[in-house]
């Protein structure tokens, strides 16, 4: 019987040893380059205001490109993006011209990125994704 309890009590630590390693593999943010940051001109394609992570797909010119590009941006939670510089889910809409600067991830071929700050044209409003940004000048 001691022995059935010391397998399910190993069984059970391996589980949760599995299982704490994926969490944390899942907010790795090291698919990223953090120490380039690229620039797209464009238009608002989808914002998808979900948990765990925020989404927003934009169509335009990559770093004044002459190819219209389309991008997958990848923000943190909704309730962090609300206190990080006062985003909602109707901070942007589809069809609205911004220019976004990211980090785009290591394989530039997937066209994807983690969002630094987003600038709607028409009301030159910014926003963040970065949590400490918050208490930075010019955000309101």
């Amino acid at each position: 019987m001691k022995r059935y309890l010391r397998a399910i009590g190993a069984a059970a630590a391996l589980v949760l040893l599995l299982a704490s390693s994926n969490l944390s593999a899942h907010h790795s943010a090291s698919m990223y380059d953090h120490a380039k940051t690229m620039t797209i001109k464009g238009k608002v394609v989808e914002f998808r205001w979900v948990n765990p992570h925020v989404s927003l797909t934009v169509t335009g010119y990559v770093n004044n490109g002459a190819v219209e590009e389309e991008w997958v941006m990848e923000m943190t939670s909704p309730g962090n993006l609300v206190r990080a510089g006062g985003w909602s889910r109707n901070a942007v809409k589809p069809g609205d011209a911004v220019i976004v600067e990211f980090s785009p991830l290591r394989d530039h071929s997937l066209r994807g990125g983690a969002l630094k700050r987003i600038t709607v044209l028409a009301t030159g409003r910014s926003y963040t994704a970065n949590l400490r940004a918050q208490e930075m000048p010019g955000l309101e």
